[in-house]
């Protein structure tokens, strides 16, 4: 039943390549159960709840898009989302979370309606060939980048904005220790590398001590527990924005930019992961591309029913990959693990962030590897291409990065004389964005 469903053989896999996949993707995005019902508490909503709906909405969510696409794509609760959501929707503005996820759901339509439509495909097509390579290439980078913070291997620094950590730390030691191991077993090509590592890493917190009476991992109290009712948050959503010109006004602007960060990010990901799969085509188009963005419109749409922020696809889907998973399989296990979580959260949140942090240093490294796609002799396609890879770690953010590869690129083809080197769709999304970086007319209000 499951090589006819998810036709392992066709893509040179098998079950147990894809349970370690799915295992190693969960692992690497586990935080979410800890740090969504965080940020999202900021809003005032009931942090045990949302620990179950995000829990839920993951599972939900990557159960869409592995039926769906046959994709070793999981979803989640986007971070960066949350936090404006929390923030700037809530904290900043002034709006009830109820109206907020409301918003959400109000995205989540549109979402639907531009992928129904296929406007949201044209916008993958429009993007070229040399700028979808850099777009794997710069969430690379951002997930390396993300994996040193974590660890602490990479801080703050008031002049050179990041420093290299206290590297005599317990848990900065450990994390490095991890980086140096998984790294050997995936240049020895050894089964479950990434798996191997964590697991490793987890361990030995048990014996490194982050501070004077605690260790790097910290055993839980119980391994089970119940999960708490969503009832405080599900189907809460209100939206009175709706009924007056007024409030209508003020919840525009973060409709539109929870529309813009949300589409771009899903791109990215969706690009940057196929691509390192093997999944996209030889033209550079993505199969399935409107199965998969349907899926993540869906999984929108549950996120506001639910009582969370938006669900979006998430780069660690990219350890999985590079654990060998190439099929929906691999989402199907990371969903189940998510169900899971649901009674064994404290047994998954004793996993600390040092061992989880190696694993995405090492699919930076890996996905980076792409990189000489690129023909860079050509300086037309290596300028675009290059400041993509910089913006999205440099920014923090996806979309950002691809918004300043598609300016450049289109700019370019214009002072170059060469105006149908680039798609009509390119110009106009390019357009959009050239307003949201300039303010002419911006989308946060």
């Amino acid at each position: 039943m499951l090589q006819q469903l998810f036709q392992l053989e066709r893509h040179r896999t098998t079950l147990g390549r894809e349970l370690q996949a799915g295992l190693t993707t969960f692992a690497a995005m586990a935080y979410i159960l800890a740090v969504n019902p965080a940020i999202l508490a900021n809003a005032g909503m009931d942090k045990g709840a949302l620990v179950t709906v995000t829990a839920l909405t993951a599972a939900l969510s990557t159960v869409i898009m592995a039926l769906l696409t046959n994709y070793p794509i999981a979803l989640a609760p986007g971070m960066g989302i949350n936090a404006f959501f929390a923030f700037t929707i809530v904290i900043g503005r002034g709006q009830p979370w109820s109206e907020a996820l409301g918003m959400v759901f109000v995205n989540g339509l549109i979402f639907l309606a531009l992928s129904v439509s296929g406007i949201r495909e044209k916008i993958i097509a429009a993007i070229p060939r040399s700028l979808k390579t850099a777009i794997t290439c710069g969430i690379g980078l951002f997930i390396a980048f993300i994996g040193l913070k974590n660890g602490g291997v990479i801080g703050s620094d008031p002049v050179t904005f990041v420093s290299v950590g206290d590297f005599t730390s317990g848990p900065v030691a450990l994390c490095l220790a991890g980086v140096l191991l998984t790294i050997i077993l995936v240049a020895r090509g050894v089964p479950g590398a990434i798996v191997i590592g964590i697991a490793s890493v987890t361990l030995g917190g048990l014996f490194v001590p982050a501070m004077a009476d605690a260790k790097v991992t910290q055993l839980p109290a119980s391994l089970m527990a119940l999960p708490h009712s969503p009832a405080p948050v599900l189907l809460k959503l209100t939206f009175h924005f709706l009924t007056n010109w007024a409030a209508f006004a003020v919840a525009l602007p973060l409709i539109l930019t929870l529309l813009l960060v949300d589409m771009f990010d899903n791109l990215g990901t969706l690009i940057g992961v196929t691509k390192r799969a093997g999944l996209l085509a030889a033209d550079g188009t993505l199969p399935k591309a409107g199965r998969a963005l349907l899926a993540d419109s869906l999984a929108t749409l549950a996120s506001a029913l639910c009582g969370t922020s938006t669900v979006v696809s998430y780069i660690e889907s990219a350890a999985g990959v590079e654990a060998g998973g190439r099929t929906g399989l691999t989402s199907l296990t990371t969903a189940t693990l998510f169900l899971c979580a649901l009674f064994f959260t404290p047994l998954i949140l004793m996993v600390p962030a040092a061992a989880t942090a190696p694993a995405l240093v090492v699919v930076g490294i890996i996905m980076m590897q792409s990189v000489v796609e690129i023909e860079m002799s050509d300086f037309e396609v290596a300028a675009p291409a290059v400041l993509t890879i910089m913006a999205i770690p440099l920014t923090f953010s996806i979309a950002e990065g691809i918004g300043i590869g598609l300016i450049t690129a289109a700019l370019l083809a214009l002072a170059l004389g060469k105006p149908g080197s680039f798609t009509t769709v390119g110009y106009i999304v390019a357009g959009i964005f050239f307003l949201q970086f300039f303010k002419i007319f911006p989308f946060t209000g």
